[in-house]
C-alpha cells in the first residue's frame, strides 16, 4: 500500500483491491454505485466517495479526504495494513481456493464498526439486499445518522414500526437492551474465544450462528469467524467435507468470503 496527497484527495495505490467485490459483496450495506468504477457510502455517520482511477494497476481515488482523516478512519476500515496477496498465496495451496482467488481476487474484510455491523446482520436475516438497504436508509433518516444503541434505547419493537422491518424489529430492540443494560458488552465480546463470544451474541434474540458469526467477522475482525449460509453448506459438502484446508487456519472468515463470491458468480 502507498498514498499521496494530491489537492483536496488520496491517491491510494493497492494491489489486491476491487470495489465492486469489496463494496458490494454484502458484508456491508451502506454502499452505493455512484457511476462506473465509483462508490459512494459510510463507516458510520462518516461519508466517502472513492473510484478506481486504474485497475489494472491498483489506483483509487478517496475524494475530498485529507490525509488525517485517511489514516484514522479509511487506512483501518479498508483493512489496509492486510497483505491480502500473502493471504492469497497461502490459500491457494487448495486448488479450489487458488481457484476462487483468481475468480475475486480484490475482496478485502472492511473493519467495521462493531454495532452497526452487528445491527445491520440482525436486519439481514431473511431478507435481500435492496431491502436491507432500504430498511437501514429509513434508521438513518429518522436518526440523522446511524445510532448508536444508546439512541435507540427508548424504542420498542412497535416504535420502530417506521422501518418496516418486520419481525426483525423485536430483535434490534433486544439487542438494543442487552447493551444498554450492561447484560452485554461489544468490546468484551470481542475479546472472548470464538465459541464463547458466538454464545455472547446467539443470548440476543434472533440472533443465530450465521448472524453471530457474520458480526464477529464483519464488525469485530475475527478472522477466524466463519458464518455457514446455504451457500457454504454446499462449498463445504462439494470440496470440504472433511473440513477446511490448514492453509485457511486462523484466516477461515476471510477465505469464506471468497468461496462464497466464487460460487455464487464464478462457477
Amino acid at each position: 500500500m502507498d498514498y499521496s496527497v494530491s489537492g483536496r484527495d488520496i491517491i491510494l495505490h493497492q494491489p489486491d483491491f476491487d470495489l465492486d467485490e469489496t463494496l458490494d459483496c454484502g458484508q456491508a450495506f451502506r454502499w452505493v454505485k455512484a457511476g462506473a468504477d465509483c462508490y459512494e457510502g459510510y463507516y458510520l455517520n462518516s461519508f466517502l466517495r472513492i473510484s478506481c482511477e486504474n485497475k489494472a494497476e491498483g489506483v483509487f481515488r478517496l475524494h475530498d479526504t485529507d490525509e488525517a482523516d485517511f489514516l484514522s478512519q479509511w487506512y483501518n476500515y479498508l483493512d489496509l495494513s492486510t497483505d491480502y496477496g500473502e493471504l492469497k498465496a497461502r490459500f491457494s495451496e487448495d486448488e479450489t481456493l487458488a481457484k476462487a482467488c483468481a475468480f475475486a481476487g480484490g475482496i478485502r474484510i472492511l473493519r467495521q464498526d462493531k454495532w452497526e455491523a452487528l445491527s445491520s446482520f440482525i436486519i439481514s436475516q431473511n431478507n435481500n439486499i435492496p431491502r436491507i438497504k432500504g430498511i437501514i436508509g429509513r434508521l438513518v433518516e429518522h436518526y440523522g445518522g446511524y445510532p448508536s444503541a444508546e439512541q435507540l434505547a427508548v424504542e420498542t419493537a412497535e416504535s420502530l414500526g417506521f422501518l418496516r422491518a418486520g419481525f426483525r424489529a423485536k430483535y434490534l430492540a433486544d439487542a438494543v437492551g442487552k447493551l444498554t443494560s450492561g447484560a452485554l458488552d461489544l468490546d468484551v465480546i470481542a475479546a472472548q474465544p470464538l465459541e464463547q463470544a458466538k454464545q455472547s451474541l446467539m443470548s440476543i434474540k434472533g440472533v443465530g450462528p450465521k448472524v453471530a458469526m457474520c458480526a464477529l467477522l464483519f464488525g469485530m475482525h475475527r478472522t477466524e469467524a466463519f458464518p455457514v449460509d446455504v451457500w457454504m453448506k454446499r462449498a463445504l459438502e462439494r470440496w470440504y467435507p472433511n473440513g477446511l484446508p490448514d492453509c485457511v487456519k486462523g484466516y477461515e472468515g476471510t477465505a469464506q468470503q471468497y468461496l462464497f463470491h466464487y460460487i455464487r458468480h464464478g462457477l
